[in-house]
């Protein structure tokens, strides 16, 4: 090989390795973020979950709130009739 074919080589190669390590470096950043993403995504989703359950809550209580109120209506009316 004549001196210019083994520089663009040692060129070449050095670049390689470079973009290799960069790229190793790249996957290992991106593996990081996206476990920190499924935690978060874990952590909304309990958020979730415990907000439909206060929802489900809270409309089971109005549902009685408003059945309650009905009845003392109704009750009040037949008092103011008697």
């Amino acid at each position: 090989m004549s001196t210019t074919a083994t520089a663009l080589l040692i060129i070449v190669t050095a670049l390689l390795s470079i973009f290799i390590i960069m790229c190793i470096a790249v996957t290992i950043v991106v593996l990081k973020l996206v476990s920190n993403v499924k935690l978060v995504v874990a952590k909304a989703e309990h958020v979730v979950d415990s907000v439909e359950t206060a929802a489900d809550v809270f409309k089971n209580v109005g549902d009685k709130v408003t059945i309650f109120n009905l009845v003392r209506s109704i009750v009040n009316i037949a008092q103011r009739k008697k």
